[in-house]
């Protein structure tokens, strides 16, 4: 059985909050205007592993963890369901927004932070600095990922953006948390 995470009490997480417009053919934040969230070592790294974050999230019940794995090297969104993304293990600059888009945001993440994806967010590894760089990929219960790379033709996918919930609790505090606040 996996250890219990407790993740960092709210009081004390830090968090980034990141608008991204519309570039090209990725809608960025620009559908819903939720903002992409970076909660900066949601859980601390003591017994953290792949295994324990997916109880955690399982527990909290608002996400499904689907995947371990890394991240794309190519810019892809999706247009289906928003996405929580947990660090389990290693460093990377992640890029999000199109890696040609002046306003995009570049990021280095590190075990146990958390990021909250809106649909449409574009986003792709950019740099795997430790070479053991995993993700837990969890999306909201009942929804499935699809995969759209900003090219003509995925008009009615972004269109679909605008029609997606966003959550009524928080994947990671449940009651309470940072997305509920945007």
């Amino acid at each position: 059985m996996a250890p219990k995470l407790c993740p960092t009490p709210l009081s004390s997480l830090r968090i980034s909050r990141h608008s991204i417009p519309a570039y090209n053919h990725i809608p960025n934040t620009s559908i819903q205007n939720k903002s992409l969230l970076h909660y900066h070592e949601a859980f601390p790294p003591l017994n953290l592993t792949a295994s324990a974050i997916e109880s955690h999230l399982t527990a909290v019940g608002v996400v499904e963890p689907q995947w371990r794995f890394s991240m794309y090297s190519t810019t892809h969104f999706h247009s289906t369901t928003h996405e929580v993304l947990c660090i389990s293990q290693g460093k990377a600059r992640l890029c999000f927004g199109g890696e040609e888009n002046p306003e995009r945001v570049e990021k280095e993440v590190v075990p146990g932070d958390v990021l909250i994806l809106p649909a449409g967010v574009g986003h792709r590894l950019f740099q795997d600095l430790t070479d053991d760089f995993e993700m837990v990929g969890s999306y909201p219960t009942g929804y499935s990922w699809d995969m759209c790379y900003g090219k003509e033709g995925e008009e009615a996918e972004i269109r679909s953006i605008g029609k997606l919930p966003w959550f009524e609790r928080d994947p990671i505090y449940g009651d309470e948390g940072p997305v509920l606040d945007i």
